[in-house]
């Protein structure tokens, strides 16, 4: 590892170079004449036009281009059943503009009888796209025009992520490339209006590692009134709270997460109740979705004739394995020889969420793209995740293409193949958890540490010594809040 000192020049610091650091990346330069020279001072002289951030813009917009391209088909000849599974461009856009009433201009939840699978701020967002559609009625036109909106403003959104994520990796700025040229995000990043959320926590974090925790705390409880996922971000900060005992960065950004989420939806609530509250009823109410593990159970039980877990079951098995998940990444925080960062705990929750939720949709890949990123920022292992969930994303398609549209045989895939695509998905995050947990037990591994940085995204407990430490090898050097001396 070279660069491992941060000298200091005129109030600049140099930056961390990839095709230095990364091994993988390091090798993938020998064909332009290999990595950058040591004589070479990124961060310290100026770069010119080409900044980081710059590049890392230019990069997006040309990965949002190639999203676009994958679509390309259904652009051309419109979404239909099953080719637009066959052609891997399915996306919800279409398929809700028709259906929900948005051709008509309605805005979801707020309109009488609206029913409306998503929290407020996607609801706002699909009805104010809606109203920027030309014409009126439904029509192939109009379809793609509503398309072509929001992946526009989809690609506006990833963009500000990258940008959030750069300037919160402190000497890596070049980490937010694997946001900004992630294949997830390419393949699966206009399924939905997920980015959004992804967008809005990731400057919530940014604001959160400026110690600026009000507006924090809007941003994650903005992000948790796009899809509920941000919120599981306030957990992280909870464990480092109780390891660092300075519990009023956490209360700050909690209070400031519930007064924005209820000042979004609130309005929503005294408007329409019944339609407000059909979001949740669905969410508890849904049967296992495709590609959750409960899902894929039951289709390997019902082709060996085992016993299929019930709906019961499995809101009971959900839950609960989360909550187990959460103890034991609890546990990992308070008996670390070292305090975790905010974005491993961050990646662990969000990860586990993933792995024992009822559905799991191709785009929710992108929840877990920047907080990787930012918590273990390795190309080789960032690559082959990616690629498995490439897989996974195809798989899918030809999986529904047959058991939504009795599609051509041909193009079909069988269930055992999709089941282990399934597989193949939980194992690679299951992976990724394993490689971040064994980071935090040993900082030596960690890419960040490994360059004399504590911890980039931590704010307010940057620095901060143990209130509350574990030693369940010799208990003697524990830290304890109670204990004398503990914070010595």
């Amino acid at each position: 590892m070279e660069e491992t000192q941060p000298p200091e020049h005129r109030g600049r610091t140099r930056l961390v170079v990839p095709s230095r650091s990364d091994v993988l990346l390091r090798n993938f330069t020998e064909a332009i004449g290999g990595p950058l020279g040591a004589r070479a001072a990124p961060g310290i002289v100026s770069p010119g036009i080409f900044t980081v951030e710059r590049v890392l813009i230019l990069l997006t917009v040309l990965a949002a281009l190639a999203g676009i391209l994958v679509k390309g088909y259904c652009r051309v000849n419109g979404w239909e059943s099953p080719t637009q599974f066959y052609a891997t461009c399915y996306s919800d856009f279409p398929e809700l503009f028709r259906n929900r009433g948005l051709a008509e201009g309605t805005v979801p939840i707020l309109g009488a009888g609206s029913q409306f699978e998503y929290p407020v701020l996607i609801a706002l967002i699909a009805g104010v796209t809606a109203w920027l559609v030309p014409g009126t009625g439904i029509s192939e036109p109009r379809v793609l025009a509503y398309f072509d909106i929001n992946v526009a403003l989809l690609a506006a959104v990833t963009v500000v992520t990258v940008l959030a994520t750069a300037r919160m990796s402190s000497r890596r700025p070049w980490d937010a490339a694997m946001v900004a040229l992630a294949p997830g995000i390419v393949l699966a990043g206009t399924i939905n209006w997920d980015l959004w959320a992804v967008a809005l926590l990731a400057l919530g974090m940014y604001f959160f590692s400026r110690e600026r925790l009000v507006l924090a705390g809007v941003f994650i409880g903005l992000g948790a009134a796009t899809k509920l996922y941000p919120l599981l971000v306030i957990g992280a900060i909870l464990l480092l709270a109780i390891r660092t005992g300075r519990f009023r960065p956490l209360l700050v950004t909690a209070g400031a997460a519930a007064a924005s989420w209820l000042a979004v939806n609130l309005p929503f609530a005294a408007a329409n109740p019944a339609g407000w509250a059909y979001f949740f009823q669905f969410s508890v109410d849904r049967d296992a979705g495709y590609s959750s593990p409960w899902f894929a159970y039951n289709l390997v039980a019902n082709r060996l004739q085992w016993t299929e877990l019930s709906p019961a079951a499995v809101d009971l098995l959900s839950p609960g394995l989360f909550l187990l998940s959460c103890v034991a990444i609890a546990a990992v925080a308070l008996t670390a020889g070292r305090r975790p960062r905010l974005a491993q705990l961050a990646f662990l929750i969000v990860a586990a969420f993933v792995l024992t939720g009822k559905v799991y949709s191709p785009q929710f890949v992108v929840w877990l793209i920047p907080l990787l990123a930012l918590a273990r920022p390795r190309w080789r292992d960032f690559l082959i995740w990616q690629g498995i969930e490439g897989l996974h994303w195809a798989a899918v398609w030809m999986y529904l293409g047959q058991v939504t549209s009795a599609g051509s045989s041909q193009h079909n895939l069988d269930m055992p193949y999709y089941v282990l695509a399934v597989a193949a998905h939980m194992a690679a995050v299951g992976y990724l958890m394993l490689r971040v947990t064994w980071d935090i037990y040993n900082p030596d591994y960690d890419p960040i540490r490994r360059h004399h940085l504590d911890d980039p995204q931590s704010g307010p407990f940057a620095g901060a010594p143990d209130w509350l430490r574990l030693d369940l090898r010799e208990r003697s050097n524990s830290v304890l809040p109670w204990k004398a001396g503990s914070n010595a």
